[in-house]
């Protein structure tokens, strides 16, 4: 039965990467950047002056900043360090040239999602923002058919799959490590999880924004230490990288070459640009300045976080160390060891632990914020979600690693499409906001929202949300007109 659905998984996951997703997301993201007019490269630096003034939230939503962290706890995980070995043992080194390629591309990819699930947020029944895919689907499409589908990928992607990779990553290290059984890092992990989801989104913002700047930064680190033990063989490294991602001895089937397709999908799975994951996210977010494209510019430095500097980390990592044994998290667990001694595997494991638990959690609250969106958010029915969610985990935790990771490309692919198709028919609108933001900033004023100069967007507005400036907002924050 298993050898059955593995083949299925691979030959609908052929279909859907092969065929459809890797033109979808290279061509919208080329799209995206041209029209933004290379928004990622020319505001760069003002993506990162947003977040000088992110930190403070109101009653109505998390602050941007606990928005970055929480889109970052789902894309850093499993993803920026399993994920980047699988994109190496299964594409070779130039899938990490191709990582970078979509990640670069998907920064206006990344902008243009958050700006509409900002737009199009509402405000739920206990007065906190909602938002996402789902609800730019149906507000700015008027296609709930269209949010109702995303919705239910998201939720099997999210919900389940991806809680069950992450899990499996954890129970992988962990084995490595310390010589855990599976089973028993399935069970902790489903009681430390279980604690914090029933709290709600602000127990899961409030972890995020303490965990995920500081295992970041300490696994950044330990990196850059690695490349400056390693310095005399960068050049060599990277001319690796960039003659592996052109050779013709990375062909593979499809005609994309295995380096392309594995960078490709291990990047989106990655950053999740495009894929309509962090939308959920930023649109619960009180954005400052109190206009949706400020929005679009913290998700825009999370994709340059995620794969540029995380992911960089990982490659160097791995490709620094002579040849080792092992595949996935396994594989970079002997890289470091081999660079910093035992400790690096142990100190690997706790990394792992962490960003993939809040990975676990970050992809709850996505999952939740579209069973909001189906209206099914009672209390029976939450309570099923939320065991189903813990099931999950700890199959994940037990189950064999390339079944579970096929699974995921599946029902991520899937849910890609959908998103991109939705970007794509509402971009008109993202492209006219970041006009009006940077016209704002370009004289002199704090880009400010005023839907009502905008008629066309305002009807299709949730009421009360962007009719007038909160004055929360009116504070002491720096002025980012300048940044």
């Amino acid at each position: 039965m298993q050898a059955m659905a593995t083949q299925v998984v691979d030959v609908l996951n052929g279909l859907v990467w092969g065929k459809v997703l890797i033109w979808l997301l290279v061509g919208s993201g080329l799209y995206f950047t041209l029209r933004l007019g290379l928004l990622q490269f020319r505001n760069f630096g003002h993506a990162f002056s947003v977040l000088k003034g992110s930190r403070q939230s109101d009653e109505s939503g998390i602050s941007s900043f606990q928005a970055l962290c929480t889109s970052l706890a789902a894309r850093v995980g499993t993803g920026n360090i399993a994920g980047v070995a699988v994109a190496i043992t299964l594409g070779g080194p130039g899938a990490i040239f191709w990582m970078w390629v979509i990640a670069l591309i998907g920064m206006a990819t990344g902008f243009v999602e958050a700006t509409l699930a900002q737009l199009f947020k509402i405000r739920d029944e206990k007065g906190q923002f909602r938002g996402g895919p789902a609800y730019y689907m149906e507000r700015g499409l008027g296609a709930r058919w269209m949010g109702v589908l995303f919705s239910l990928l998201l939720i099997l992607a999210f919900g389940f799959v991806f809680s069950s990779v992450q899990a499996n990553t954890i129970s992988g290290a962990m084995l490595g490590a310390f010589d855990v059984p599976l089973w028993l890092s399935g069970i902790v992990l489903v009681g430390i999880t279980g604690l914090i989801i029933f709290g709600g989104l602000r127990a899961i913002a409030r972890f995020s924004e303490l965990v995920v700047p500081i295992m970041a930064a300490v696994y950044l680190l330990v990196a850059v230490v690695i490349i400056l033990m390693n310095l005399s063989e960068i050049p060599a490294v990277l001319a690796l990288i960039f003659k592996s991602a052109f050779g013709l001895h990375e062909a593979a089937a499809g005609g994309i070459g295995a380096a392309i397709m594995n960078g490709f999908k291990r990047g989106l799975f990655s950053n999740e640009a495009g894929m309509g994951s962090a939308p959920n996210a930023a649109a619960s977010a009180t954005p400052y300045p109190p206009h949706p494209a400020s929005q679009g510019y913290v998700q825009m430095a999370g994709v340059f976080i995620d794969t540029l500097l995380i992911c960089t980390a990982s490659a160097a990592i791995i490709l620094l160390a002579d040849p080792q044994p092992g595949e996935g998290i396994l594989l970079v667990q002997n890289a470091l060891t081999s660079h910093v001694g035992d400790w690096g595997r142990y100190f690997l494991a706790v990394i792992i632990l962490f960003f993939a638990l809040t990975s676990i959690l970050a992809n709850y609250f996505y999952a939740e914020n579209c069973l909001v969106f189906l209206e099914h958010n009672h209390a029976t029915g939450l309570l099923i979600f939320r065991l189903s969610v813990l099931g999950m985990v700890m199959f994940g935790a037990v189950a064999p690693m390339p079944f579970v990771w096929n699974l995921a490309d599946l029902s991520m692919g899937m849910m890609a499409i959908t998103n991109l198709i939705a970007i794509l028919l509402l971009s008109k609108l993202a492209f006219k906001l970041s006009k009006d933001y940077n016209a704002q900033r370009k004289a002199g004023k704090l880009p400010t929202f005023d839907a009502s100069q905008y008629p066309e967007i305002q009807r299709k507005l949730s009421p009360g949300v962007w009719d007038a400036r909160s004055p929360e907002l009116t504070d002491t924050r720096p002025p980012l007109e300048k940044g």
